[in-house]
């Protein structure tokens, strides 16, 4: 395991070749966090952060299961990197002290809206669990694992770091902010 980036609690690795992680913690002592770990959570992580995202698309089919596409921004085109897009199932799975969301990229067809050049991001599987430490602290795990044929260079690695780092210390700042 390597520690690609880290910052004022978000610890960001590579466990092995194409496999990330990124772990954190939030605390709010005014509302009980179980109760907003669900779709509606998903949605407001990609909201806070329009600077990175161009288009979102939150399809909830029940309280358990939904479809999102995300364009992102082309943040690495003087990199000569097409611009990229998400396409994927989510799960949402409950259990006594943890809530798990899997996501599976769809490649089966492709989300109305995206832009022809638009590459789908070769995601092969990722995971988010929250567990609950206690009613008002969750500690977050995500989890992504790339598809083999991808090559990740190293400058990249990092970027991507910085831009989870910042998206999830919004999410997180926006939750232990708000007041019930």
């Amino acid at each position: 395991m390597t520690e690609l980036y880290s910052k004022e609690g978000f610890v960001f690795t590579k466990n092995e070749k194409n496999n990330y992680s990124l772990v954190f913690q939030m605390e709010n002592n005014h509302m009980i966090l179980s109760k907003i770990v669900d779709f509606n959570l998903v949605k407001l992580i990609y909201d806070l952060n329009n600077d990175i995202y161009e288009k979102v698309n939150l399809k909830i089919i029940n309280e358990n299961e939904a479809t999102i596409n995300l364009l992102m921004k082309n943040l690495f085109e003087d990199l000569g990197l097409l611009q990229r897009f998400s396409y994927v199932h989510i799960k949402r799975t409950t259990h006594e002290n943890s809530i798990l969301f899997e996501s599976q990229t769809i490649k089966s067809e492709r989300p109305e809206g995206m832009p022809v050049d638009a590459e789908l991001m070769p995601i092969k599987t990722m995971k988010c669990n929250c567990d609950i430490i206690t009613p008002h602290r969750i500690r977050s795990t995500f989890n992504v694992l790339f598809e083999n044929y991808i090559v990740v260079p190293p400058v990249v690695e990092k970027l991507v770091g910085i831009i989870l780092y910042k998206m999830f210390n919004r999410v997180k700042q926006f939750i232990e902010n708000v007041r019930m």
